[in-house]
């Protein structure tokens, strides 16, 4: 088992390199640091760094050691970083020593010293939550002789009054320097509030893979990917308010689409409510499956979105929407994970699934495996006339991008995304649901149909049913084809 240990670096940008400090927090908080949780290990030298990195980096002053561990002692109440939200991690601070003990010392005599006499006096300390003992790494070659030998870090609560705390032993000498938590990044950017503050004339960033793109300035929008535990990559964009404070809004969408289709409706979200941060993602099975292949279910698109969540370190979403297949995993969402959000609506779904509609998908995945999947064209075609309203069809716009989109859709992905819309049945949770929940649907969705359905199952959610809510002049995709009125009947409820 390797041994456990630490990367500790300091950056400070060069007074006189006229580096913005939003750009490279913006660098750091969106690029550097996600990229690093996504390495499998620690490199020692920067001959990887892409051309942007290597321009920051060049006016910043970095100290870079690698530690291993020696010792840890915690706080029964101690919960580690990762596991708090952002809110609880704010604040917290560490003081961090560099240690040289008396010469006399071995590694085993530090180490009881540091346990039983250190850290059993800063124990006695209010707010003390954590201590550990490092020694340097055996990742790297040793250090420099004229390094401390020990290195120290020690955990408090926020507004811990550390001014008459005693850090200093007989024999041993001791730098201190005193840090601040105030962001904690994770695999996935998000810092939209560092873009929003880069100076006029910032570019635009996209990383050598082409997997992650950041837009400054004050409609900032990064756009990147988390990777789920079956290594599936989902491609999501935020945007919207840049506060890491502002409630987020998470948009789901249907079968066959991409989380593009929601662009006249974000665009009416940023105008009619700028305190929303948006959220939306491609769903499994829009550019591919992990490999073996697994079907999808409404259970695994739902713990997909937590993942999403998770990475993004976003607790819990003020509201979460989706249609079609979105429809059914929002509802899903809120029956098994009903403290990550507040609210949510669900368009133009079934709350369970028939033997037809099953062979309707098998038939409609054959259309798409024609021809090699060259198919998936024809298939298009035939499902874009089947959800929209007639007075939709007469739209060329609109009906040639949505052709394309659904034309793009990867041909393996649709066959094993499809099967969470087969035999499911969400009917008999929803009575115990307990997050509010808007229902919507186009007038015209299956000529009528689905109004109907919707209209008996709404009474099914909670305690009190649902609102239902009917678009005029739409059919399946409201949002898409009338967004402005789709807009007009869930914006009381968002």
């Amino acid at each position: 088992m390797a041994t456990p240990g630490i990367l500790f670096v300091t950056m400070q940008p060069r007074p006189d390199s006229g580096l913005a400090l939003s750009t490279f927090h913006s660098w750091y908080d969106n690029e550097h640091g996600p990229d690093r949780l996504r390495r499998p290990r620690i490199f020692t030298n920067g001959l990887r760094r892409p051309p942007r990195e290597a321009r920051v980096i060049a006016l910043v002053d970095v100290c870079r050691r690698p530690w291993d561990l020696v010792a840890d002692a915690r706080a029964p109440h101690f919960t580690p970083l990762q596991n708090l939200p952002d809110d609880a991690a704010l604040g917290l601070l560490a003081v961090a020593l560099d240690i040289t003990p008396a010469p006399q010392l071995s590694e085993d005599a530090h180490r009881t010293w540091f346990l039983e006499q250190h850290v059993g006096a800063l124990s006695d300390t209010p707010g003390w939550l954590r201590s550990r003992l490092f020694k340097p790494s055996a990742v790297e070659d040793s250090s420099p002789h004229d390094e401390p030998v020990y290195f120290a870090l020690h955990d408090f609560a926020p507004d811990t009054l550390l001014d008459h705390v005693q850090f200093s032993a007989p024999g041993t000498t001791l730098r201190r320097s005193d840090w601040s938590l105030f962001y904690t990044f994770g695999p996935a950017p998000r810092d939209l509030e560092a873009l929003s503050r880069e100076p006029p004339g910032a570019e635009p960033f996209t990383s050598p893979d082409g997997l992650t793109s950041t837009v400054p300035g004050a409609d900032p929008v990064i756009s990147s990917y988390v990777t789920t535990a079956d290594s599936l990559r989902i491609p999501y964009r935020l945007e919207g308010n840049p506060s890491p404070d502002a409630p987020t809004v998470a948009l789901c969408n249907s079968l066959l689409t991409s989380l593009r289709m929601w662009d006249a409706l974000v665009g009416l979200v940023k105008r009619h409510r700028p305190d929303l941060r948006i959220l939306r993602y491609d769903a499994r099975g829009r550019h591919d499956v992990p490999q073996p292949p697994v079907d999808a279910t409404l259970d695994i698109l739902a713990a997909d979105l937590v993942q999403l969540l998770d990475a993004l370190r976003i607790p819990r979403l003020h509201a979460l929407v989706g249609v079609s297949l979105g429809g059914a995993t929002a509802l899903r969402f809120a029956l098994a994970y009903p403290s990550r959000l507040d609210r949510f609506v669900a368009c133009d779904f079934n709350a369970s699934s028939s033997a037809a509609n099953t062979q309707a998908w098998k038939d409609r995945v054959a259309v798409a495996e024609e021809d090699g999947g060259a198919g998936i064209r024809k298939l298009a075609e035939q499902t874009v006339a089947r959800w929209f309203h007639p007075s939709s069809l007469q739209n060329a716009d609109l009906v040639r991008g949505m052709t394309e989109m659904v034309a793009t859709n990867n041909v393996n992905g649709f066959k094993h995304s499809c099967t969470a819309l087969w035999d499911y049945d969400l009917k008999p949770e929803m009575s115990g649901c307990s997050v509010p929940g808007l229902f919507a649907v186009g007038d015209q969705d299956a000529k009528g149909a689905l109004v109907q359905a919707m209209g008996t199952f709404k009474e099914m959610l909670g305690s009190h049913g649902a609102e239902l809510k009917i678009v005029p002049g739409a059919g399946h995709l409201p949002m898409c084809e009338q967004p402005e009125a789709f807009w007009e009947c869930i914006r009381h409820f968002i």
